[in-house]
């Protein structure tokens, strides 16, 4: 792969970047918060594919100059070497093959570059072509809850019913008992994720930093769920505190319940990941 096609691929990379980070599709790949580290990776991309582009139209023009000039000045020594010989041997001739000096010091030819660095051009046209969907129920089911016990539990405002992310309940449920959560109508969104034995959890995969470290908080149903569920359908829960609670099949981690009064299919909102979790 020579310059040029490296500058090529930097652009469409930094250019990628830069799409992603002005629309909603960085929010597949990392939080919401690294929005500008986005834009600027995709400038600074974009910038070094100029300033090589720059950099090797600069340099060709620069050895173009200077094979001219070897080239003026080996037919002046040429010349005044073939006036000398003349002066000096005005009766010999020598006949000597034209490229007989090429044959003696052949001239190195360059190493052709390897195809296989092509390779790297498809995780470019994956990210390009490919809006992979965000962590759904599969990843769900497969990996254990990664609730964490809150450093605090603020005050909750007198709306009902009450919005809260399923991270907030989860922790409230588990490691406050409940105790904010008690007589209060409470309103979470996830999406639906079904255990081996047919529990139905609602789930937000909850973000460090990127999607590659996401990992799902749980909240088990009971009450009045849906007859019919469907994994990955998202749903707008409204339902009571209850105290039940289960094991994460996987690692044992609590899992709280809630209460279903009503659930509601939602579209999927515009950033799947739950960042409460790091709040």
């Amino acid at each position: 792969m020579n310059r040029q096609a490296q500058s090529a691929v930097l652009f469409l990379l930094g250019a990628s970047l830069l799409h992603a980070g002005t629309t909603d599709l960085y929010l597949r790949y990392v939080k919401a918060g690294l929005r500008p580290l986005v834009l600027a990776a995709g400038a600074v991309l974009i910038a070094a594919a100029v300033a090589t582009v720059w950099y090797e139209r600069k340099r060709a023009r620069r050895e173009k100059r200077t094979a001219a000039q070897a080239g003026a000045l080996a037919e002046v020594r040429t010349g005044a070497q073939a006036e000398a010989q003349t002066a000096e041997q005005p009766h010999e001739q020598t006949h000597q093959h034209p490229h007989a000096q090429d044959a003696a010091h052949p001239r190195p030819r360059p190493h052709p570059e390897p195809r296989v660095a092509w390779l790297l051009v498809l995780p470019l046209f994956a990210l390009i072509l490919v809006a992979p969907p965000a962590l759904g129920s599969y990843s769900a089911t497969r990996t254990g809850t990664a609730l964490q016990e809150p450093l605090a539990y603020p005050a909750l405002p007198a709306a009902d019913p009450l919005p809260l992310s399923v991270v907030d309940y989860a922790g409230r449920a588990v490691y406050d008992h409940g105790r904010t959560l008690h007589n209060r109508r409470v309103q979470l969104t996830g999406f639906l994720a079904l255990d081996h034995d047919g529990t139905p959890y609602l789930v937000r995969m909850a973000l460090n930093c990127c999607a590659a470290d996401a990992q799902p908080v749980k909240v088990a149903l009971t009450g009045q769920v849906p007859p019919v569920l469907q994994p990955d359908t998202w749903l707008r829960i409204t339902g009571t505190y209850t105290p039940r609670r289960a094991e994460d099949p996987v690692n044992g981690g609590p899992i709280p319940f809630i209460e279903v009064t009503e659930a509601k299919p939602v579209t999927a909102p515009k950033d799947p990941y739950d960042e409460s979790w790091n709040n």
